[in-house]
């Protein structure tokens, strides 16, 4: 397995010795490797990110920072970033739901122990191992795939297959909807909401009426017919991942 990569956000120091006491305190019991690099502010942390070299695996965030706090961070990195793991580090579990919006993977409440935090640790790298499920894609001349979580959503028009991803880059493949669609509705995080738009509901950021916008500040049309269904079946989604992440947050 890879190296994994740790940042570690806190602007309390005591509380970012201890984090980082505990990460490597977790380096040694397991002898993994490990690397990991601590901030006291966000405003360090996102001029790190920037940096092509430094790709973090997983960020364990404050939450109640002065200035540009922890969710504030979280929605800024979700812009660029859709890779990396965010645990959060809060005094209160009230950020559950919110922590969700950002596709955050856990919450430590306050005081971080080993028992909070290896766990989670190991579920992590136990994910790091398996491959990613993808979209597969055969042309002519190639077969490619690509991360069904780096999928903001699909569009068909013309017989073409636009194929929106949320780092702003967009694939084409000629076909038609019914030749692709299977490969996302089977899963529980895609939906149709018209006839040429299925989309990730990972990558929503708001519904509205006639329309969403993606996290990428995409706008996609709902059609008229759809959008009761829509509604439900996103209301459902968050319900049902803000209890998934509160189960592990009771696991843990």
């Amino acid at each position: 397995m890879k190296q994994l990569r740790i940042a570690i956000c806190d602007d309390d120091n005591q509380d970012l010795l201890q984090i980082t006491s505990l990460v490597e305190a977790y380096k040694e019991k397991n002898k993994t490797d490990i690397t990991f690099i601590s901030f006291n502010n966000a405003t360090d942390l996102l001029e790190s990110m920037s940096k092509p070299k430094n790709e973090y695996d997983l960020l364990l965030l404050d939450v109640l920072m002065t200035g540009f706090n922890g969710m504030q961070t979280a929605h800024e990195i979700r812009e660029y970033n859709d890779k990396i793991e965010i645990v959060f580090l809060t005094s209160s579990p009230e950020y559950a739901v919110e922590s969700y919006k950002v596709r955050a993977n856990n919450y430590i409440l306050k005081p971080a122990t080993e028992e909070k935090l290896f766990p989670i640790l190991d579920s992590l790298i136990e994910r790091l191992k398996k491959p990613e499920e993808s979209f597969v894609i055969k042309t002519k001349s190639c077969v490619f795939t690509i991360p069904f979580r780096k999928i903001e959503y699909v569009e068909i028009n013309a017989k073409i297959l636009y194929i929106y991803l949320a780092d702003g880059k967009i694939r084409e493949i000629g076909g038609s909807m019914t030749d692709f669609e299977a490969s996302f509705l089977k899963r529980s995080d895609f939906i149709k909401v018209h006839r040429s738009y299925l989309v990730n509901m990972h990558c929503i950021h708001e519904l509205r009426h006639k329309e969403l916008v993606t996290t990428t500040g995409r706008l996609v049309p709902i059609s008229r017919t759809a959008y009761s269904q829509v509604r439900t079946a996103y209301t459902k989604f968050l319900f049902e991942e803000a209890d998934e992440l509160a189960q592990k947050k009771g696991e843990n």
